[in-house]
């Protein structure tokens, strides 16, 4: 069965984040959005929305820190509009892995793409740039690869069915980690996870590159074995940053799917962004949150540019606010991201390693102890060790009856000897 990724669900107008249904994919559902084009706004008017999200992460602090400049993160998803206001000058078109879903006429729409990329690293449009959307890591570079296909597309049934594009997820990771991605943002979601996405996973991260992906947005629906809403991939390997969306009272959204992969949350509630054409969108889901909590990573490698994935991974969790009673739970993780506070705990641990150093220390990279010596393989003669069975099972018996005998001969030397002497009654009876 394949399971191939697809972008984000919901009614929309004019653009969708809606994916099929069909019964060879048994995608998960990411955008969930309501979303709707800003009607007839002004520049100004979509910068006042953006400022709540802005202030919840923490953005006006952490860019005195950090824009982002220097990274490139890879937006996996349906292709991006680079001729966008907001992200113009941003964008690096790379490589379609959907090429041949679509007939030959047919251009992508790029929808749910650009409205991830604008979250990243938009960064506005007219005088210094204050009109428009502005990205959480406004001077980062977006190397768009696609693949997804929008459900209006009308390769999106082949795409969904045809095994060639069971592994472009995978192979999506690599390319982007080969094409200078520092961060690799996958607001896409599938089911069943496959072992060339694992292995991609690993060489990512393997090469220094932080993975951000969709937890999901089944929540709301019936809970499976566990109480947890099903597990979302890639979003549920390890070593991927699993994020769940958060509504405007920083609370689990009621769609955001909770299960242990769940490592953080960011705003996942009315978020607006850009779409192609110019065009700006609101909407709801995992996707939005995991391109902000992308954009914090980028902010980060930024600064710091040598630190490991897991490093950073470590700094985003510490500098959660609304963290739950008890430090974790599955629905909003460690808790909401601050880009701010991350910077400020990425400041402390930056010169740390994971890598344990000096005396005592160990490489992983190399072998524990000496060199295994080549294994021997000792040839067993099959009816022999029958035959040598046999008899030790027979000299054992043997050996028992011998014992049973030994016994008997003993009891019947000691009954003379016992009956010999006079016989008494216990009890003297008096005669009259």
């Amino acid at each position: 069965m394949l399971s191939a990724p697809r972008p984000p669900a919901g009614p929309v107008t004019a653009v969708t984040a809606t994916a099929a249904t069909a019964a060879m994919t048994a995608l998960a559902t990411l955008a969930l959005v309501s979303v709707a084009p800003v009607p007839a706004a002004r520049a100004d008017d979509v910068r006042d929305s953006q400022r709540q999200v802005l202030r919840t992460l923490g953005l006006p602090a952490a860019w005195r820190i950090s824009e982002g400049r220097g990274v490139t993160v890879a937006v996996l998803d349906s292709g991006v509009d680079r001729s966008h206001r907001d992200l113009a000058g941003s964008v690096v078109e790379g490589r379609d892995f959907t090429t041949g879903a679509n007939p030959p006429w047919v251009s992508p729409l790029r929808l749910h793409g650009t409205y991830m990329a604008s979250l990243i690293a938009g960064h506005g449009h007219g005088p210094g740039g204050a009109d428009g959307v502005i990205g959480v890591a406004p001077k980062a570079k977006v190397l768009s690869v696609r693949v997804i296909l929008e459900d209006e597309e009308p390769g999106f049934q082949e795409f969904n069915t045809a095994r060639r594009y069971e592994n472009v997820v995978a192979k999506g990771i690599r390319y982007a980690v080969d094409h200078g991605a520092d961060v690799i943002n996958m607001s896409i979601s599938k089911d069943l996870a496959t072992r060339q996405e694992r292995s991609a996973i690993r060489y990512a991260i393997s090469k220094g590159v932080v993975l951000v992906a969709a937890a999901g947005n089944e929540g709301a629906d019936e809970p499976a074995d566990g109480g947890h809403a099903p597990y979302s991939y890639p979003a549920a390997f390890p070593g991927v940053v699993s994020v769940a969306a958060a509504d405007r009272g920083l609370r689990r959204a009621s769609f955001s799917n909770r299960n242990p992969s769940v490592l953080v949350a960011a705003p996942g509630v009315d978020i607006l962004g850009a779409g192609p054409g110019d065009e700006y969108w609101v909407g709801r889901g995992t996707s939005q949150a995991t391109a902000l909590v992308s954009g914090v990573a980028a902010l980060i490698k930024s600064k710091y540019p040598k630190m490991s994935p897991g490093l950073v991974v470590q700094a985003i969790t510490a500098g959660v606010i609304r963290r739950p009673t008890g430090g974790y739970d599955t629905g909003m993780g460690f808790g909401v991201v601050n880009a701010g506070r991350a910077l400020a705990a990425a400041a402390r641990i930056s010169g740390h390693t994971l890598t344990a150093r000096g005396a005592g220390g160990h490489d992983p990279a190399r072998p524990l102890g000496p060199p295994a010596e080549p294994v021997r393989v000792v040839h067993r003669d099959r009816a022999r060790i029958t035959l040598y069975g046999g008899v030790a099972v027979a000299a054992g018996l043997g050996a028992v009856v011998s014992l049973v005998a030994i016994a008997v001969s003993v009891g019947r030397r000691r009954s003379p000897r016992a009956r010999s002497g006079p016989v008494r009654d216990p009890v003297a009876v008096p005669r009259g």
